[in-house]
């Protein structure tokens, strides 16, 4: 499925019109998760599902229709903030997540159109065909699921791709390069043992971050440095991910994870000296 271009046309039709419609600001960052510091779908998804999934549970049991009348009502308006959510991070994925997650939203949307029918059905009394309908809701919200799932976790869609510094770079002062070698004004990149640095001198005032962005692992140092609310900033080139040059706090998304951050210090030979900030 991730491999198929097939649907590749309505992909980028409709991921544009999202990005579009949305543009950079307070929501978007809300839909991504940016004030909690973690993405807002996944929770989300939790509460619609574990509505429905209980929906069936109290169907088996035979109880009073009206609680199940209540969560299957619950789950469907869970739902709402579940799918833009859910859309807003799928259009700034990469294509082959968003193939897959092309689907995923496919399955939901059956899923959606499946239980509404059985509420409508058992608010007019028929809870036999309410019931059956439920039932497959949840199967199709299942398979639904499990290509969410699959995004996650063998995709990596949502997950922080900033390199985890504390096992990779140990705590105290590294030599990175001279002053000399870096240029005056202009990100690079650097090496320090097996990650990526961003480095950005002024003078001889340096900031080192974590060169790979936290959200899809884009190259920091080809993005543009800007001012966000008086703060300076690099945007990441691939998804438009804004972080804060002295602490690497993420100022807009789609990313939600910070990036790793350095201290740096020149020694007197003009060498620049870095160390990882603890998180």
């Amino acid at each position: 499925m991730e491999r198929s271009t097939k649907l590749d046309r309505p992909i980028q039709a409709v991921s544009k019109a999202v990005r579009r419609r949305l543009g950079p600001g307070f929501l978007r960052d809300l839909l991504h998760g940016v004030p909690t510091g973690k993405p807002l779908h996944p929770p989300l998804t939790d509460v619609a599902l574990g509505c429905w999934i209980s929906t069936s549970l109290l169907d088996v049991t035979d109880v009073d229709p009206r609680a199940s009348r209540t969560l299957l009502a619950a789950g469907l308006v869970a739902s709402v903030p579940t799918a833009a959510s859910g859309i807003t991070d799928w259009s700034a994925l990469h294509r082959e997540q968003q193939r897959v997650g092309f689907v995923h939203a496919l399955a939901n949307v059956a899923a959606l159109t499946l239980y509404a029918g059985s509420l409508l059905l058992r608010v007019r009394g028929d809870e036999r065909r309410g019931r059956m309908l439920s039932f497959a809701g949840l199967a199709v919200g299942g398979v639904g699921a499990y290509l969410g799932g699959h995004m996650s976790y063998r995709q990596a869609a949502g997950a922080n791709h900033a390199v985890s510094v504390s096992h990779l770079v140990p705590l105290g002062w590294h030599d990175l390069c001279e002053l000399k070698d870096l240029p005056d004004g202009r990100p690079v990149t650097r090496r320090l043992g097996y990650i990526d640095l961003f480095v950005l001198r002024r003078g001889e005032d340096v900031t080192v971050l974590a060169d790979r962005c936290s959200h899809l692992a884009g190259p920091l140092h080809q993005g543009r440095v800007t001012s966000v609310q008086g703060a300076d900033c690099v945007v990441c080139p691939w998804h438009g991910s804004t972080f804060r040059l002295s602490d690497g706090t993420v100022m807009h998304g789609p990313a939600t994870a910070p990036q790793p951050a350095f201290e740096s210090r020149l020694r007197r030979d003009g060498v620049l000296q870095v160390r990882p900030v603890p998180a």
